[in-house]
């Protein structure tokens, strides 16, 4: 009887030990790779030493293509019934998300004092986007702002100082005259894939924000806007510093290290993969200003969905608060370009090291004191849609700017008036 009780226990033992093992809380994270190199690696390995801390808890990162993909394949999990309960999209979602009843707000998140203070410690130009009425509904991951590459080594043979970028569009335009020859332009600005983002950074230098801040009302005919849009066409068309027709975003980076454009304006994250692959010597400065200087931040914040249960909800509270901390901030910076996203991540020892033996590093971060909310409206793709579609066709004249643009915002005025 006794050993019939010593078996009866051990086996319960043994069944609490399993029940215990297979109750760990599985987390399923949407990850956009848009930015070459091997991202996925880095983040495997994130996510190896957040299950090796944290072994009741398991993530399987599912990598879903461009943001625009990313948010497609999340939303279709989550309509299907697949388990998905956080993701990284693009920061200007979060009007869409919202208006879709798709996510949570971190503030039902959090639920003691440190939690509270870890969702102040990022830098408020990152959490523009993710602030709304009030309430933090996204948090800084993959970050950005949008740098100028120069090749040094072409502004040394064109007899410029090739630690004096331009820092005025009158600069811009003529360093991009003297360092355009045959077979390589001055200048390149890409007008595929994200051209409303670049266009943005040329209106706020141009001192003309193309939204409210409330998502409500678009700019697009503002005089000041169609001046952009003019300038950037003028580039090509008048100055010659620039290819005529649209300038590929996906290919622009193997452009510039191949010398087919001795300068470039691309996202910081590609730094470690241009520092890798250039075979010249290279600076990266902040974007030149006409009226003044400035930049809109860009890139992917984590979003919790409003489907995960309670212990899911607080698992990826977990899972977030790891990925952002500082020393995973400061290593996904170096291992990316990508910004550390809170002032903290900069004080770490490992990032420290690295801004002082590569300070281009620090480009992207000390833009952040100019930089502006990226481009983001309730209906935010179809918007964004009609931007891009009245950029590319002024770029390629099919259209005047003025006529393009009005034709946008049109269309915004359409899509906006029922949320206003």
């Amino acid at each position: 009887m006794r050993l019939l009780k010593q078996m009866g226990a051990a086996l319960a033992l043994t069944a609490g030990l399993v029940t215990t093992a297979g109750a760990a809380t599985e987390l399923t994270m949407y990850y956009p790779i848009a930015v070459g190199g091997p991202l996925t690696k880095v983040v495997d390995g994130i996510v190896a030493d957040f299950e090796k801390a944290h072994p009741d808890i398991k993530v399987n990162a599912i990598y879903s293509g461009n943001y625009d993909d990313t948010r497609v394949r999340a939303l279709s999990a989550l309509n299907s019934g697949e388990p998905a309960q956080l993701a990284v999209m693009f920061s200007i979602d979060a009007y869409d998300l919202i208006e879709q009843d798709l996510i949570v707000p971190f503030d039902d998140l959090v639920q003691n004092d440190e939690q509270r203070a870890w969702l102040t410690s990022f830098y408020p130009a990152l959490m523009a986007n993710g602030t709304i009425e009030g309430k933090t509904w996204g948090i800084p991951f993959q970050r950005s702002t949008i740098v100028a590459y120069y090749n040094k080594d072409m502004f040394r043979a064109a007899g410029l100082d090739p630690e004096q970028p331009p820092k005025t569009w009158d600069e811009l335009v003529s360093k991009g005259k003297a360092l355009t020859r045959d077979g390589t332009h001055g200048l390149m600005i890409p007008s595929t894939g994200y051209p409303y983002w670049m266009f943005q950074a040329l209106a706020i230098q141009n001192g003309k924000e193309l939204m409210s801040n409330d998502g409500l009302t678009t700019y697009f005919d503002d005089p000041k806007v169609v001046e952009t849009l003019e300038f950037w066409r003028s580039l090509s068309t008048e100055h010659g510093i620039m290819p005529t027709g649209t300038v590929e975003w996906g290919t622009l980076r193997q452009a510039f290290l191949e010398g087919q454009t001795a300068m470039m304006w691309h996202s910081t994250g590609n730094l470690t993969a241009v520092r890798k692959a250039a075979k010249f010597d290279f600076g990266v400065a902040e974007l030149p200003a006409r009226v003044r200087p400035g930049s809109p931040t860009g890139g992917g914040n984590f979003y919790v969905f409003k489907k995960a249960s309670e212990a899911e909800r607080k698992a990826a509270l977990e899972l977030i608060r790891f990925m952002s901390s500082p020393e995973q901030a400061a290593a996904w910076s170096i291992a990316t370009g990508y910004m550390g996203v809170s002032p903290a991540a900069y004080e770490t020892e490992a990032l420290k090291a690295y801004t002082a033996e590569f300070p281009p590093a620090l480009v992207a971060r000390n833009q952040l004191q100019n930089a502006v909310a990226e481009f983001s409206t309730f209906e935010t793709a179809r918007v964004r849609e009609g931007l891009n579609n009245a950029i590319q066709a002024a770029l390629t004249g099919t259209k005047t700017p003025a006529a393009a643009l009005g034709e946008a915002q049109a269309a915004a005025e359409r899509l906006l008036k029922a949320y206003r």
